[in-house]
């Protein structure tokens, strides 16, 4: 029996609607990768098509922005919300990080991008699961609550531009998280919640090797094609990014993931 192309591997992520489920092929598929490639034999990337939106349980209810309900944490309610509103972030992530295999798998590209990106989703896939598990330890679930329905926006924005995609989710998006996650950290810390703390501590320090691989490709992607990488960063947020870069930043974790000052705060809302 002949081994799954890499990008249908991806595919098969792509189109799984639970999100239990959805992880678990997350998981299988990473571990075959790297199996397979310590092994020898790796597996062929393929060139299966991803769906243009990936598939997605019939709850969460998803909605606009400006419509899902405010978090207070100082109840129970509202620290389900908030775990729940990263849980889908998360969610979405592994979407994001599969996605990015197959939509452009036409580049030629090294090995190592593969690699990156494959780890990536994997541990995606952890965080979800782990956010997932302390919603279910306070009585609630995923899919409990309203989430976010713009967060597909840029991977179809910038669905046939390779540079955009790395621009705008690991070096824009994600790089967001490194901003916003202490300040969760601490609130959590406040109301002695130390299992959602262990999660989002995990979290914080696994996403500053995600937006590490968004800088990284993306400096690799200007040098073949003898592009300024801070002029074409630029030029990329202002095209594809809707809302401007908010600070404050998170400057030196932003730097270690490869950030340079100089990339993001000419472009902060004052």
């Amino acid at each position: 029996m002949s081994q799954p192309t890499l990008t249908e591997l991806a595919c098969e992520v792509l189109n799984t609607a639970d999100g239990r489920e959805k992880t678990a092929k997350s998981h299988a598929a990473a571990a075959l990768w790297f199996e397979m490639k310590k092994a020898g034999t790796p597996l062929a990337i393929g060139n299966s098509q991803p769906p243009s939106t990936p598939a997605r349980p019939d709850q969460p209810e998803l909605l606009p922005p400006n419509e899902v309900p405010r978090r207070r944490l100082g109840t129970e309610a509202g620290r389900i919300a908030l775990i729940h509103a990263i849980a889908h972030i998360e969610l979405n992530a592994v979407d994001l990080h599969w996605d990015i295999i197959p939509r452009f798998a036409d580049v030629d590209m090294p090995m190592g991008y593969f690699d990156d990106w494959v780890k990536a989703a994997d541990e995606e896939s952890k965080h979800f699961n782990l956010l997932c598990d302390r919603l279910e330890a306070m009585g609630s679930h995923y899919g409990a609550v309203p989430a976010h329905a713009g967060m597909w926006r840029a991977a179809q924005d910038t669905a046939e531009d390779f540079m955009g995609r790395l621009a705008i989710v690991p070096m824009v998006l994600e790089a967001r998280g490194l901003d916003v996650t202490p300040g969760m950290i601490q609130q959590f810390k406040s109301l002695k919640d130390a299992e959602t703390v262990a999660a989002l501590e995990i979290i914080y320090a696994e996403e500053v090797g995600h937006v590490a691989y968004g800088s990284k490709w993306f400096h690799f992607l200007c040098g073949r094609h003898n592009l300024d990488p801070k002029t074409e960063f630029h030029r990329l947020v202002e095209h594809y990014f809707h809302g401007g870069l908010k600070p404050p930043f998170n400057d030196e974790k932003r730097a270690e993931a490869g950030l340079p000052l100089d990339f993001y705060w000419p472009m902060a809302i004052q």
